[in-house]
């Protein structure tokens, strides 16, 4: 795999997220993996959590974590190694942010871990000066101290102090001792390791808590191992020591989950099977752990002496382990160490600085001075895990009897090593094609020896003679029973798995029946699996089709159901809606009948008003007419009189002859004829003048008026015909009621010249005359008479009331007639419809016509009988008075 290609790390657990669902507890930090923050191959770049923080970072973002390109920092431009063609890191950054989103890690936080991020960059670039013939060493002034104090949250003199000192205790007694070159270049290099790895512990456990994990276990999960890759430089050192420790525990798990205990497994259950040969690496883990002449015994008991040196610890290794053959002693404090992939020579130079654990009590000071969050954070775990749950105090105060990071690190991997014997690991090799780092080339001699020392030949070897397909018999009853086409007279699980594979004919070299378990070769549980499935999709067909017919019963049932209910409820509805529409149908009828009725009265009105208007113009030119006319008699009546009047007074006959020829002067009363003619032209001219406005007036009225005539003229000629009947018959009736009245006023007529007063019926006496101007009366009250005038007037009011009834009738139905043609012709806007009208107008005219002939003739026969009885009461009395 190459190295330079993204890579599952602890910064980029973050924006892939792979390993968030562990647990803190489950998942083991071993602490030099963290070497890469600080010390790489050539060629390989470090966590690309620096390099997408470098591109990625918003200005802003720049500006606050005082961040630089990353060819400024020591930590990146050591491997020359700074892009990766086709990966964008700003992009990449962008995906960060946004999962940092999704797990719910605040903006807040976010900047905090940038801040620590960028601590560690600018720690790289601190250096150191030789003050003393000792190599002992002062910090340099530079930005990389200024800036990696300020994002801390420290001051100067106090990082300083914890890269360039180291405080001892001797007796009660604090002595502080300046650092060598060597032990400040470590010592700045174990707090960015520190930082960067208590940095990925902190990311962790809040991805853990925003996911809710550890709030409640469960019996199964999922955990995902990063194994290390093995690891052989030009010089390799205390970090590769680790490191290749732990792949040797991990590939000793790796052999006996695969080799040893899958062989082991056969031979319990009594199959035959013939041992593979593998390479155990039992006796490299040996040469690690032995004690007490063990490498990391031995590294532990140097790091105890104070005196005690690298190359004295190389000695020390040659006199003690020279006769194991997986240890070679080398010249200058060098050795090598036979490992599974082969032999890997390591210097010594480092070992024990590194093993006493070079983050001293000055750097856990350090974090708890700081004013951010995370320093703070890191140093109370420090301080933890570094006093085995004791105080603050007490750790200030002593520093001996430390664990040693060998010890601390040992501790971790047999952690490990407990949790992967209790689960059931599926394995993953990851081989490297080549040591160019470039994509799709293959070197075959560096995959040939890979695959060799991770033991895949023997793995390949196993899986092709073995059998991996294992069930005991239990299972394969149940799994595979109910393929057999008859019954097996014996119903044990044995008997069972026997008769199935028999009935499928496999043959008896691809498996083997074990004491508890049945073993197949691959691929013979296919044919069962193809057979189960047969069965299975033939079930589930039938089951399909029953369902399906089930279903579509009920669909059916509750189609039916739904039918009903909603045409129970649409026609709820819709007689709702009806009701409704209904109500506002006669609203509106009855909203139109009265605006109708309101815009008949408005027109009639209106057409009155011009009639009147035309009667007054038409009034007023007559009553001039008569009025001038009425003048000019009474100017003619004053000069006769005046005539008249000189006549009587004697005035000569031939004077009067002169003056009316002309001869003898009249001036006076020809100047006031003149001025009298004068004024008569005057108000002629006005009259005429006023006369041709009315004129003009009237022929504007004449006008409207044959408009009106000629729309009413139709309808008129519809009521003409019909009325002529009921116009006969009152014009009868009047002529009846003329002539009996006439008879009656003639009978009147005797009685009134002789002025007489009747006492009774048989006496008559002449009265006095009355005057002028006064009824008669009868002082005896005759009620002949009286009868014959009081049917008289009950008579002729009938017929008035007929005729008066007849001639409103006319003019409302003229009325309603002429509307209805104006509005039929668009001349009057309305809603309503003409021909309804009409239809209903004649119906009422039918109905009125109707009840009118009867009243007619109700009233003729009235007014017969009355005229029978006015005519036998005028015989009876006229006799009376003849007799007398």
């Amino acid at each position: 795999m190459q190295k330079h290609q993204e890579m599952i790390t602890r910064a980029d657990l973050v924006s892939l997220l792979k390993c968030t669902f562990l647990k803190p507890e489950r998942f083991v930090a071993l602490k030099y993996k963290h070497s890469r923050v600080v010390r790489r191959a050539p060629g390989e770049r470090s966590y690309h959590i620096f390099y997408q923080l470098c591109s990625g970072a918003s200005p802003l973002h720049r500006k606050k974590l005082l961040l630089r390109d990353a060819n400024y920092y020591n930590y990146l431009k050591q491997s020359a190694c700074l892009r990766i063609d086709g990966v964008d890191d700003a992009k990449r950054f962008s995906s960060l942010l946004g999962a940092l989103d999704i797990v719910q890690i605040s903006g807040e936080n976010q900047m905090e871990l940038f801040s620590m991020l960028a601590v560690v960059l600018w720690l790289g670039n601190i250096s150191f000066s030789v003050i003393d013939n000792e190599n002992h060493v002062e910090v340099d002034s530079n930005e990389g101290l200024a800036n990696a104090a300020k994002l801390l949250g420290c001051s100067v003199p106090q990082l300083v102090i914890a890269l360039s000192t180291r405080k001892i205790q001797a007796g009660k007694e604090n002595i502080v001792q300046r650092l060598t070159l060597t032990q400040a270049l470590d010592a700045r290099d174990a707090l960015a390791k520190s930082i960067y790895a208590h940095l990925f512990d902190w990311i962790v456990e809040q991805i853990n808590h925003s996911l809710g994990t550890g709030r409640q276990r469960t019996r199964r999960s999922i955990s995902i191992l990063d194994i290390y890759g093995f690891e052989s430089f030009n010089k390799n050192g205390f970090e590769q020591f680790c490191i290749n420790y732990a792949n040797e525990r991990l590939q000793q798990h790796f052999n006996r989950h695969l080799f040893k205990l899958e062989q082991e497994e056969y031979l319990d259950d009594g199959i035959d099977w013939a041992s593979v040969e593998f390479v155990d690496n039992a006796d490299c883990l040996s040469l690690f752990e032995k004690k007490p002449l063990g490498l990391l015994s031995l590294l532990d008991e140097e790091s105890t002496f104070p005196k005690a040196t690298d190359l004295s610890f190389a000695n020390k290794l040659k006199q003690h382990l020279s006769g194991n053959p997986g240890f070679k002693g080398e010249q200058d404090g060098a050795f090598k160490i036979c490992h599974y992939a082969g032999e890997v020579s390591y210097d010594t130079t480092g070992f024990l600085e590194k093993n006493r654990d070079p983050l001293h009590t000055e750097s856990i000071q350090l974090f708890s001075s700081c004013k951010s969050d995370l320093p703070k954070d890191f140093a109370s775990v420090m301080i933890a895990d570094s006093q085995n749950k004791s105080s603050l105090s007490r750790h200030l105060l002593v520093d001996t009897q430390k664990q040693s990071v060998v010890n601390k690190f040992k501790a971790q991997l047999f952690k490990l090593m407990q949790q992967l014997e209790n689960t059931s690991p599926h394995f993953i090799r990851c081989i490297q094609p080549n040591n160019k780092q470039r994509p799709r080339q293959f070197e075959h001699d560096l995959v040939l020896h890979q695959l060799k020392c991770c033991g895949v030949f023997e793995v390949v070897r196993i899986s092709r003679a073995g059998y991996p397909t294992r069930m005991t018999h239990q299972q394969f009853a149940e799994r595979y029973g109910f393929l057999l086409s008859h019954s097996v007279a014996s119903q044990n699980p044995l008997s069972i798995s026997v008769a199935v594979l028999q009935q499928f004919s496999i043959p008896p070299e691809m498996y083997q029946v074990g004491y508890t378990k049945l073993f197949l070769r691959t691929g013979q549980v296919a044919s069962l699996e193809n057979a189960k499935n047969r069965m299975f999709h033939g079930a589930l067909r039938i089951q399909r089709n029953f369902r399906g017919l089930h279903t579509r019963r009920e669909y059916h049932t509750l189609k039916k159901g739904a039918t009903a209910l909603q045409s129970f409820v649409r026609g709820e509805k819709a007689r709702f809606r009806f009701d409704s529409l209904s109500k506002r149908w006669r609203a509106a009828v009855l909203i139109q009948k009265y605006t109708r009725r309101r815009l008949a009265a408005t027109m009639f009105t209106d057409q009155l008003k011009n009639i009147v208007v035309l009667q007054s113009v038409m009034r007023g030119c007559l009553a001039r007419k008569k009025f001038k006319c009425l003048q000019e008699e009474k100017e003619s009546k004053v000069i006769n009189s005046k005539v008249k009047r000189d006549v009587r007074n004697n005035i000569s006959q031939p004077r009067l002859c002169h003056e009316m020829n002309g001869e003898y002067p009249r001036q006076p009363v020809v100047t006031e004829l003149e001025g009298r003619v004068s004024k008569a032209e005057a108000l002629l001219r006005d009259k005429e003048e006023e006369n041709v406005m009315l004129k003009q007036q009237l022929e504007q009225y004449e006008n409207k008026w044959s408009e009106y005539e000629t729309k009413m003229k139709v309808m008129e000629e519809a009521w003409k015909k019909q009325l002529s009947s009921l116009q006969l018959s009152l014009v009868a009736a009047k002529k009846s009621l003329a002539a009996d009245d006439m008879v009656t006023r003639a009978a009147r007529t005797d009685t009134t010249p002789t002025h007489a007063q009747y006492d009774s019926e048989d006496t008559m006496s002449t009265g006095t005359h009355t005057p002028e101007g006064t009824e008669l009366k009868y002082q005896n009250h005759n009620p002949e008479p009286r009868v014959v005038t009081g049917n008289s007037d009950r008579r002729i009011n009938a017929v008035n009331h007929l005729a008066k009834e007849f001639e409103d009738r006319r003019q409302v139905f003229d009325d309603d007639a002429g509307f209805l043609v104006a509005v039929k012709s668009g001349q009057i806007g309305s809603n309503m419809n003409p021909d309804d009208e009409l239809r209903k107008l004649k119906d009422r005219f039918a109905t009125w016509k109707k009840d009118y002939k009867s009243r007619l003739k109700e009233t003729k026969v009235n007014l017969q009988k009355v005229s029978s009885h006015d005519e036998k009461s005028r015989k009876r009395w006229w006799g009376k008075k003849s007799s007398k």
